[in-house]
């Protein structure tokens, strides 16, 4: 059973229209009977009967709020008859806040309100409520349009259950008593007529004001007939007219009237600039300019726009461009280690309006820096020109004195080796130590005894663990691959090759253990 859902007392508020009913209650539903499944109401069988109710509820003062409210309405009004109008339209009556705000052009905070007093009212239930889930897109509560018991029981109202094993609410109106005709009357036209958002008076009294201006302008003109939606007006005139002073309109004459070639005298202002975007204000700037600084400084990729447009503030105000920022940096100097941009940014910053405080400092700090990058930007090329021309151009003799000296000691080795000597079997597995075999006849090594093979082996060996490969580049450039593998060893040979080649590719460095 559920609870009840009104307390009657003993002094009502008196209608405003004079009329009297056989019980005036005081409503008020608790949350626990909101629902469609223990209210005590029926369900409206459509908006039109439902908004009879409701103008019942809101025209006699049945409802008040209660007392523990510090904020928000205090009783059922026009407002609040005003989102029921919206609501008796829907089927089924499923209303977004966002909807209803979008309709009445109330608040979000204002549209709650009301529906809550509606729900306390018992002139709305619960049918599904509404959700939100954080991920999940937001669910809009589903109520049904309520008749309290009250209402039927004030105009006498005869209500029948049709279907044994339906729910209570499920009640239908089959009768009224001859006392609640005449006010159930009133009621219907007022649920015929629709409440409008009320003028505000500041906008009254300057469209009254306006008009008064405009009639004293043209006393001529004679009377004026009121238009729908504006504020009659009839000009004040010296002395009497027999005329009526709802006489026809004025029409003015075609001289005056305006051809449309003349513009107008009062042009429009555009806010917009030529682009289509307006200009950014203060705030704006500060963005603007903390964006364009993430995105041209790279120590500052991935700082908070927010961040960095609070520390560039000043500068932001004062008319900076990212390029001046910039000029101003290079004059700071360069930093090699970053650990948090935003407060570097801060630290750098700090001066900079005081130091270029006008455009022309700031443009000179342009400049250099401009300068700066160019100067860098072509030394970088000769860089790059100075790496090509090493690795793939011509081979150049070495600048120092000693090691031009040992390059010559290096060619008359070879020399001597072509014109005849002892022939040096290959090693095996990479292994520099060999055993040497005279043979006159085969061997293109001549001329050289064991211990300058063995002394020029190891030259060559040392060489190539300091990553010089001079000495057997040479002889096969000189004598060829077999000659320079007789004399040094096709192990060795071919470990050299190995590392010329890899000079030459940008994947491979040298370094000492």
């Amino acid at each position: 059973m559920a609870a009840p859902i009104a307390a009657l007392l003993p002094a009502p508020r008196p209608p405003a229209d004079g009329d009297a009913v056989s019980v005036l209650p005081m409503l008020f539903v608790p949350e626990a009977c909101q629902w469609l499944s223990t209210t005590t109401g029926r369900v409206a069988l459509e908006g039109y009967s439902w908004m009879q109710a409701v103008h019942w509820v809101a025209g006699y003062g049945l409802y008040v709020p209660r007392r523990h409210r510090s904020h928000g309405p205090r009783a059922l009004g026009p407002t609040t008859v005003r989102v029921a109008q919206e609501l008796a339209q829907l089927s089924p009556c499923r209303p977004g806040i966002e909807y209803l705000v979008r309709r009445t052009g109330l608040s979000e905070r204002t549209v709650e309100y009301h529906l809550g007093m509606l729900r306390e009212a018992g002139l709305l239930a619960y049918v599904v409520r509404g959700t939100r889930i954080r991920g999940a897109a937001a669910q809009a509560s589903e109520f049904a349009l309520m008749v309290p018991p009250e209402f039927d029981a004030a105009l006498g109202i005869r209500t029948v259950l049709r279907d044994d094993t339906a729910p209570e609410y499920t009640r239908a109106p089959c009768g009224i008593a001859e006392a609640g005709r005449e006010l159930m009357a009133k009621l219907a036209r007022k649920a015929s007529r629709k409440v409008r958002t009320p003028r505000s008076k500041a906008a009254s009294k300057s469209g009254s004001q306006a008009s008064v201006k405009d009639a004293q302008k043209v006393p001529e003109q004679g009377p004026v007939a009121g238009v729908a939606g504006e504020v009659r007006c009839t000009p004040m005139q010296g002395g009497t007219s027999a005329g009526s002073s709802a006489g026809g309109t004025y029409s003015p004459p075609e001289g005056k009237l305006a051809s449309g070639g003349a513009q107008s005298p009062t042009q429009k202002k555009f806010t917009k600039q030529a682009g289509g975007r307006r200009k950014p204000n203060k705030v704006g700037r500060r963005y603007q300019l903390a964006k364009e600084l993430i995105q041209e400084l790279d120590w500052l990729r991935g700082c908070s726009v927010p961040r960095i447009a609070w520390v560039a503030r000043g500068l932001a105000d004062a008319g900076w461009t990212v390029t001046e920022v910039q000029g101003w940096l290079h004059l700071r100097g360069e930093v090699a280690r970053v650990r948090r941009g935003s407060g570097l940014l801060a630290v750098l910053l700090a001066g900079a309006e005081t130091v270029l405080d006008t455009p022309a400092k700031r443009a000179e700090a342009v400049k250099q820096w401009r300068g700066a990058q160019e100067a860098a930007r072509r030394h970088r090329i000769e860089q790059v020109r100075a790496r090509t021309e090493r690795y793939d151009g011509d081979w150049t003799g070495p600048t120092s004195h000693r090691v031009q000296q040992e390059v010559a000691a290096a060619f008359a080795k070879v020399r001597e080796a072509a014109s005849g000597g002892r022939t040096v079997l290959a090693a095996e597995n990479e292994v520099l130590v060999s055993d040497w075999v005279t043979a006159p006849t085969e061997s293109g090594v001549r001329g050289l005894r064991d211990e300058e093979i063995a002394q020029t082996r190891n030259d060559a060996r040392q060489q190539l663990m300091m990553g010089d490969t001079s000495l057997i580049t040479l002889a096969v450039d000189a004598m060829g691959r077999e000659e320079a593998e007789q004399l040094y060893g096709p192990a060795l040979v071919r470990r050299g090759l190995q590392l010329a080649h890899g000079a030459r590719s940008s994947l491979m460095t040298y370094g000492r253990r």
